[in-house]
Order: structure tokens, then C-alpha cells, then sequence
């Protein structure tokens, strides 16, 4: 799951392809919400703080939304009823006249933009942004404490996205560069949250769980780019280096520290085992994809599940227990790569990290993530552990494609007469902007 199609998966509990966060203007295509998209999440799904109400829960994010930013698609609208964040990435600075400088939106209105009020120095990288969300973080649940009222907190800060930033402590002082000055920061923040908990006497009444919505960028420059340490390639790829991310478990009284589980897991999990934790049930009028994973935090026990990998409108992978077969393998277009565009910097495969769309789905490649994690070597299609492998992988792709109802694409349609010129808040400032007229295309997603 990539970027915003996992805070769409997180939020929902179901695979983009069922809640409509995908595109069919090309095949395979990882479309995403940059200020020209026309569409958000459904009006359909059903998001997470939304059942929490139920349980009296209040709910704040902090952060980057990514999940459309017209109107009807902000937080507020879709259950939360704190904001402190951006509807989109950090990109820019802009010239206004053709493209707006991003929102930052305080609840239901905007109080600044990127580059202006909300300083991030392109040159050296520097931004107060991360303790701006911090901080933020820190005081609702200051707040919620306070009013002994039950709260979920999604903190989603975007500092390793890039242009990557950190605030002036952190800068320079990793030996990862850019990227890891960022990191730094972000793992000083969680410290202050967790300590800030612990603080206030509510640790034993917390489940906190950390992670990404995608494993490292490879192809932002010396500076931005992470690391994905022996996997295969990076962010956009439906290969482990894009696909496998960190993920901490933390509940003092309940999860005993330093445990590992091998439990296969993923972000859509997270939906259905908050609500577990909150006493809750999923929506029973659709498919949920996320496991409750309860019984593997607190009594490491383990479920065997398949996990499906998908790009666009096409499943490229799937993963069971050890095994993984790709269906489809493409990294990004020859013509992307010729420009210097590289998802798999130094990590070239042949056969497996295509630059044409190639179809497996008659013999599909099947690696053992065990023993060969950077995905080098598929198995020999003529040995028996492949063919036992293959029946299995098969029975489970069918049933899984029986009863795959798609979506409604949400990320097919483009307009600039949608960007972010004049966001609720703007008259206030003095800052909003004349749109251009409305004049719809179908988007063009070239990876």
C-alpha cells in the first residue's frame, strides 16, 4: 500500500481497489492527490473516527490528510474533530499566479500557507513544521486527559517526504544526511509522546502503534532518499523495498517490551483492531480486509492470511506465509528510466524489475521472502516446492478475485480550477486566490 492509498487503507480497513482510491485511466498506475485532483474518499466508506464516536471517542489528526481537499473531503467532514495539518505534500514554493502555495488548516480553516506563513527553507532544509505537529500532538492529549475523555490521535508528520526538512537541532546531525536528520526528529517526537503519556498516568490506558504508509523514497537524490536495507527497490513499487514498512507496537501492562512478532500484518489492520481495542465492531454491510490483530500483539499467537499487493486497478503480487508470487512485475516506464527516474537505484533484477509491464500471470514468479528478501532469485517454476507453492497461491487468488467487487475510481479526474486558490479561512487572511476556469481532464499517471 503506497502513501495515500494506505491512509486511505488505514482509515477505511479495505484495499483501495473495493473503497475507490485508485485510478483506471491506465493500467497499474499508483495515482495519488496532488492539488489538480477533482476526487477524495468516498462518501461510501466509513472511516475510523466515525465508529469511534460511538464510544464517545475524540478524535484529532495532526498532519498530512492526502485524502482530497475539496470541501466535502476534509477531516472534519469525514469524522475528526480536530485538525492541525494539510490537506496535501509540502511541495513547492509556487508562483501563485499559475499554481497556490498549500494550505495549513487549524480544524475547518485554513491559517497560513507552505512558504509563506509556514517557513520551509529549500536551501538548507531547514522547517519548524515537525515540533509545530508535535506540540500539537502534546496538548490534545493534554486536553483529552484532562477532560477524562477517551481520544485517538493520528499524528501523520510528512518530514521525510520530499523536500525533505528538519527543524534547526536536528540539522546535520545524522550521518544520513537530509533524510536522517528528519528521521532523527521524528523519533525525538515519538519519544516525547510516549514519555508524555507516561507522564500523565494514561500509558497503561494507551495503545500506541508506529509505522509508515510506504517503505523509503530511492529516487529523491543523495540528500532526501532513505534506505530500505536489503530489499528490493522503493516507494511506487509493489516490490518489498516499496511495500514493507516499520512497525512498533507499544502498550506498557499489555504488550511485554522487546517481543517480535512474525504475524504478517498491514495498515488496514490498524482499523479493525482499534475498533477491537475500543470494544467495537467493523461495518458489516462490506468486506473489511483488515485483520484484528489483538490476538498477536497480546498473546503472540498467529493467523495465516494472504496479503494482496496492488498498483492501480491490478493486483501485481501476492504474499502467503513466506512465499510471494508477482503476477505482474514493472518498476517504471524505459522512458521514465531515461530520464534518470529510478525506483531500483543499483538494485536492477533482471526479469523481475521490468521496465515494460510484464505479465506473469499464467507462471507467475515466486520468491521465498526467507531466504532471498531482496527478490533475486524466483524459484525454478520446475521444482516441486514451486508447484505445491503455486496450487496453494492459486486457490487463494481466485477466491480472492470472486468476490472483488471494484470501487468507484475516485482519482480518474483532474482540474486547476480544483487547487487550493481559496480554502475556507482565506478571506479572513486576505489570502485567497482567483481560480482559473473549470476545465476537467482525465489525469495522467505515468508510474
Amino acid at each position: 500500500l503506497l502513501d495515500n492509498r494506505a491512509r486511505a487503507a488505514l482509515l477505511t480497513g479495505r484495499l483501495p481497489i473495493r473503497n475507490g482510491f485508485y485510478t483506471t485511466n491506465a493500467h497499474a498506475r499508483n495515482a495519488y492527490t496532488p492539488q489538480e485532483i477533482v476526487g477524495g474518499i468516498s462518501k461510501e466508506e466509513i472511516l475510523l473516527p466515525e465508529i469511534l464516536k460511538k464510544r464517545g471517542y475524540v478524535s484529532k489528526i495532526v498532519g498530512k490528510w492526502h485524502l482530497g481537499h475539496r470541501e466535502q473531503y476534509l477531516p472534519l467532514e469525514r469524522g475528526f474533530d480536530q485538525w492541525f495539518g494539510s490537506p496535501n505534500c509540502h511541495f513547492g514554493p509556487y508562483n501563485t499566479s499559475y499554481r497556490p502555495n498549500i494550505p495549513v488548516y487549524n480544524n475547518s480553516e485554513m491559517i497560513g500557507r507552505y512558504y509563506e506563513e509556514f517557513e520551509i527553507d529549500e536551501r538548507t532544509g531547514e522547517s519548524n513544521l515537525t515540533q509545530i505537529y508535535l506540540q500539537e500532538g502534546l496538548d490534545f492529549i493534554f486536553q483529552q486527559t484532562l477532560a477524562r475523555q477517551p481520544f485517538f490521535l493520528y499524528w501523520a508528520p510528512d518530514a521525510t517526504h520530499a523536500p525533505v526538512y528538519a527543524s534547526k537541532h536536528f540539522l546535520g546531525k545524522s550521518q544520513r544526511g537530509r533524510y536522517g536528520d528528519a528521521v532523527m526528529e521524528l523519533d525525538y517526537s515519538v519519544g516525547q509522546i510516549l514519555a508524555w503519556l507516561v507522564t500523565l498516568g494514561i500509558d497503561k490506558n494507551t495503545f500506541v502503534f508506529f509505522t509508515s504508509d510506504n517503505g523509503a523514497a530511492l529516487m529523491s537524490g543523495p540528500k532526501q532518499s532513505g534506505s530500505n536495507g536489503p530489499f528490493l527497490c522503493g516507494k511506487e513499487t509493489t516490490f518489498e523495498g516499496g511495500m514493507r514498512e516499520p512497525a512498533i507496537a507499544w502498550w506498557p501492562g499489555h504488550i511485554p517490551a522487546g517481543t517480535v512478532s512474525y504475524q504478517l500484518g498491514s495498515v488496514m489492520d490498524l482499523f479493525t483492531t482499534s475498533l477491537t481495542l475500543a470494544g467495537l465492531a467493523a461495518p458489516f454491510d462490506r468486506v473489511i480486509d483488515g485483520l484484528d490483530l489483538t490476538p498477536s500483539l497480546f498473546n503472540n499467537s498467529m493467523t495465516d492470511r494472504p496479503i494482496f499487493y496492488y498498483r492501480g486497478n491490478q493486483m501485481m503480487a501476492v504474499r502467503v506465509g513466506p512465499y510471494k508470487a508477482h503476477y505482474w512485475t514493472w518498476s517504471n516506464s524505459w522512458e521514465e528510466f531515461n530520464k534518470g527516474i529510478n525506483f531500483c537505484p543499483g538494485q536492477e533484477v533482471t526479469g523481475v524489475t521490468t521496465h515494460t509491464q510484464q505479465e506473469h500471470t499464467m507462471q507467475p514468479l515466486i520468491i521465498h521472502l526467507g531466504r532471498d528478501p531482496g527478490e533475486k532469485y524466483p524459484i525454478s517454476v520446475l521444482s516441486k516446492e514451486y508447484q505445491t507453492v503455486l496450487s496453494r497461491v492459486t486457490l487463494i487468488v481466485e477466491e480472492h478475485q470472486k468476490t472483488l467487487v471494484p470501487g468507484q475510481p475516485q482519482l480518474n479526474m483532474c482540474d486547476l480550477a480544483v487547487m487550493n486558490w481559496a480554502p475556507p479561512g482565506c478571506e479572513r487572511l486576505g489570502k485567497c486566490l482567483k481560480p482559473p476556469q473549470s476545465q476537467p481532464w482525465k489525469c495522467d499517471w505515468p508510474h
